[in-house]
């Protein structure tokens, strides 16, 4: 079973809200809700981007002929009291009661997906803090992807509320516990991140002028 650590204290910004308060924010104003406090979101890169873009696609083109969801990372979620969070890819089963197609979502994901940003808090903030809150939720399947290491871990809710290692991959083709007929080519997934440049952004090469702006 997967046990959580002890949590240390998020970074906050200092404005305490509650969890209607919070899911009125305007949309382009960041930040997840714990214990009340408005704190920072993780900081993303274009790696992370295109490991979401990803998995949206291939969800939806599994999902939507079975008439179920897939949602993005702007969904707000009432984990628990005071807590509220953002998760990157949530996935609804067909059968499954719906979200509501606005406001606050209190109703648990089948499927909750999160993309490990590089940093230690942010890596813990996925790890430790929602893998809890989104057990206590309900979230039936918790994947925790993470492009540094090539990774993807499927946990899965047992009866006594903690996760389990259903899966870890880091390649090849995997066909997802779970999801009857979905198969991940993993190969596929790193090849569009080794596209990338490297951490500093790629210059253009001598003799290239770069798009118009």
């Amino acid at each position: 079973m997967v046990q959580a650590a002890a949590r240390s204290p998020a970074p906050a910004s200092g404005r305490r809200m509650s969890l209607v308060e919070w899911a009125a924010l305007p949309e382009d104003e960041p930040g997840e809700l714990v214990d009340g406090l408005l704190v920072e979101e993780e900081v993303s890169g274009y790696v992370h981007e295109v490991v979401v873009g990803w998995l949206i696609h291939m969800l939806r083109a599994w999902i939507t002929p079975r008439c179920g969801l897939v949602g993005g990372s702007d969904a707000k979620f009432a984990v628990k009291p005071q807590r509220g969070r953002k998760p990157d890819v949530t996935v609804f089963f067909p059968g499954s009661r719906r979200p509501p197609a606005r406001g606050l979502v209190r109703i648990p994901p089948d499927i909750a997906v999160e993309v490990v940003s590089p940093t230690p808090s942010d890596g813990r903030r996925d790890r430790v803090e929602k893998l809890r809150e989104y057990a206590a939720f309900g979230v039936r399947w918790y994947w925790i992807v993470d492009p540094q290491l090539r990774s993807i871990e499927l946990l899965e809710l047992g009866a006594d509320g903690r996760y389990a290692h259903a899966l870890d991959a880091t390649d090849g083709s995997i066909d997802v516990p779970g999801c009857e007929g979905l198969r991940l080519d993993l190969d596929a997934l790193w090849g569009e991140v080794e596209q990338l440049g490297d951490d500093e952004g790629e210059a253009p090469e001598e003799g290239q002028e770069s798009l118009p702006r």
